[in-house]
């Protein structure tokens, strides 16, 4: 820069040879008013915006001057960190670097430091940038390829915009092609005005890219799709949503031109259908272990397809797909080809049946977690005999499967594989109290997670047989389970032989001090976690206890229970409670008096909830958030 402000016409303007074959040719000059001497010679690069005149009464500023003078002067600057300060003169001068591409812009200078240049890295090893809302913008894009083009640019670029007109086109995506060449990572979300056009530039230059993410880009076609599939050979993952003309073509490029892809998520795109997921897995048959496909128009073809060709799925999930049928489950099951399949989730889809889900358990002999929710014609036969069938299930998760009973739910555990560790029934409307014994063959002795959760008909007798046939749990969640109380509770502590770790029985509205001093003294010595939380007959007598009888207890919560300043100053006063996470939401006797002691408590606290606690008055908390600068404090 500061040759060309010494230039005096002696020195050559561009060192080594003369910049004109023939200064004096006539078509070298520009065409400018009469009383202008001034010529430039044709480039390469024309970008020609406004003339550069010379003696003119207008304003001057560096502003008017030519983009092909501007690219020259850029050219010769030694490195992209001085470009990078150049381009926050204004905003055309920004603009104009980042339609510049990156080898255009390399000079002797820059090629000779680049060993030593210092380049930045996050954690993952390379450069990230994420843009959001009213920050993702075409000007914010040009920024980031320019900054971090010196840097060896970015390597994953994550943008969101809003509901609202996008402010992100074509033209930001160019500029980030043009600067930002060894991408690995793009994610773009909610942007309706970005098309093929962007993509296809990326496409061309990004040939390192890993992972993808589109979603609600409905100006994206397979033609975008299609480009990248077939010039990013490198591709691990891909996620598309809601992207309206994305459809089969681009389904079939993918499993063509990507063998390396590991992980595909498909949703809501109805243009795609049997004929893209059957290309996708008949093409893709090595490396292809996740697979997620939801909101879908395919039906029972495709079952079949994944039941033959996915011979390398470990992972799979099916949601929300209202076209598949019994037929079709029966099918993938007997395809023999998901023999490596290790977890399976099942949503919405009212396809599965008993028959259908017990040919899945018998096709899947290495399946170690299952999921199946909202599964509304699926009842007791179905499930007890796929618990036969999946002999290396490890944790099964029911989830408003309202047709399951506890005659179900306790045939599960009767017929259980020792393999079994975790079992989780929640929001099944089926379940009711065993109105007598039901005969006890044998003892889930395995298990030792166990949730049944906001089962509102749950009650003490199905509690009392739990303990019978699960003696060794040590996590149990028995959240909302408004019908058990004290009774329920005692007889199902007398068989736990396990040191129980962690405990949640919040809204449970009917248990009282004396059940919960019984599980604080039997089990105080391994407790790690306790919810209490909406167990409005708890009071301080039960923070004595902990404060004597849990060493290990790193979470707690009595938010809705009747505690007082006083349990709160008996547990700060404890010399063997080490306190990680303590909420004491909406406990309306905790005042200001608590102050020295929350901040007590504090010494060993990550998380602290104290909102909705009225008595507590709004300086105290000032106090308590100066205090525990360590301290994540909810008020």
């Amino acid at each position: 820069m500061s040759k060309l402000y010494e230039y005096s016409g002696s020195e050559d303007f561009c060192p080594g040879s003369s910049m004109y074959t023939n200064p004096k040719d006539s078509s070298l000059f520009l065409s400018l008013p009469h009383h202008v001497d001034l010529y430039f010679p044709p480039r390469k690069r024309s970008r020609i915006t406004a003339p550069f005149v010379f003696g003119s009464k207008a304003n001057v500023s560096i502003d008017i001057l030519p983009d092909e003078c501007l690219f020259e002067i850029f050219r010769r600057l030694p490195g992209g960190k001085e470009r990078s300060v150049c381009a926050s003169v204004s905003k055309k001068w920004l603009m104009l670097l980042s339609t510049i591409s990156c080898h255009e812009l390399k000079s002797e200078n820059e090629a000779a430091s680049k060993e030593a240049e210092d380049i930045e890295i996050e954690s993952d090893g390379y450069l990230s940038r994420r843009l959001e809302g009213k920050n993702a913008t075409d000007l914010r894009l040009a920024a980031a390829a320019v900054g971090t083009a010196s840097r060896g640019g970015l390597g994953k670029l994550v943008i969101r915009g809003n509901n609202q007109i996008s402010k992100v086109t074509d033209l930001g995506l160019k500029a980030i092609s043009r600067g930002c060449q060894s991408l690995r990572a793009l994610s773009l979300w909610n942007l309706s005005s970005i098309g093929d056009e962007g993509l296809c530039e990326i496409a061309k230059v990004s040939h390192q890219l890993e992972k993808l993410d589109l979603c609600k880009c409905p100006a994206v076609s397979d033609k975008a799709v299609i480009e990248i599939a077939r010039n990013c050979p490198k591709l691990t993952d891909i996620t598309i949503e809601s992207c309206a003309r994305i459809g089969n073509e681009s389904m079939r490029a993918i499993g063509q031109y990507c063998p390396k892809l590991k992980s595909i998520a498909i949703k809501d795109c109805s243009l795609v259908g049997d004929q893209g997921i059957a290309s996708l897995l008949s093409l893709n048959t090595c490396a292809l272990n996740k697979v997620k496909l939801q909101a879908l128009n395919i039906s029972d073809v495709s079952l079949a397809v994944i039941g033959h060709y996915g011979k390398a799925v470990t992972d799979l999930a099916l949601t929300d797909l209202k076209n598949l049928s019994e037929k079709g489950f029966w099918v993938m099951g007997n395809g023999h080809g998901l023999q490596k399949l290790k977890s399976f989730t099942i949503s919405s889809c009212n396809g599965v049946t008993d028959m259908g889900l017990e040919s899945v358990g018998k096709g899947t002999p290495n399946l170690k977690h299952f999921c199946l929710r909202k599964c509304s014609f699926l009842s007791d036969n179905g499930v007890v005999a796929f618990t036969k069938a999946a002999r290396s299930l490890e944790c099964m998760q029911l989830e408003e499967c309202h047709r399951i009973t506890q005659f179900g739910f306790f045939g599960v555990l009767l017929n259980c594989s020792t393999n079994l560790k975790a079992l989780s029934l929640i929001s099944c409307l089926g379940i009711k109290d065993v109105s007598s014994e039901l005969p006890i063959q044998a003892s889930s002795g395995s298990l030792r997670s166990l949730t049944v959760r906001n089962c509102h008909g749950f009650g003490n007798r199905n509690l009392a047989l739990l303990g019978k046939l699960c003696p060794r749990l040590q996590n149990v969640d028995f959240s909302g389970l408004v019908g058990i109380d004290c009774c329920g509770f005692l007889a199902w502590l007398q068989n736990c032989q396990s040191g129980l770790v962690k405990i949640n029985v919040s809204g449970c509205v009917n248990l009282t001090d004396k059940v919960v001093s019984s599980i604080i003294k039997h089990h105080g010595w391994t407790l790690e976690m306790l919810n209490l939380n909406g167990c409005r007959k708890i009071t301080d007598a039960i923070l004595t206890s902990i404060a004597n009888n849990c060493p290990l207890l790193s979470d707690l919560d009595v938010s809705k229970c009747s505690i007082t300043d006083s349990g709160i100053a008996t547990l700060a006063r404890s010399t063997q409670l080490n306190l990680q996470i303590f909420s004491v939401s909406s406990c309306s006797f905790v005042s200001d008096k608590s102050l020295a002691d929350l901040i007590k408590l504090g010494e060993t606290l990550m998380g602290l909830n104290i909102q909705h606690c009225n008595a507590i008055s709004s300086s105290t908390v000032d106090l308590l958030v100066g205090q525990l600068w360590r301290c994540d404090v909810l008020s």
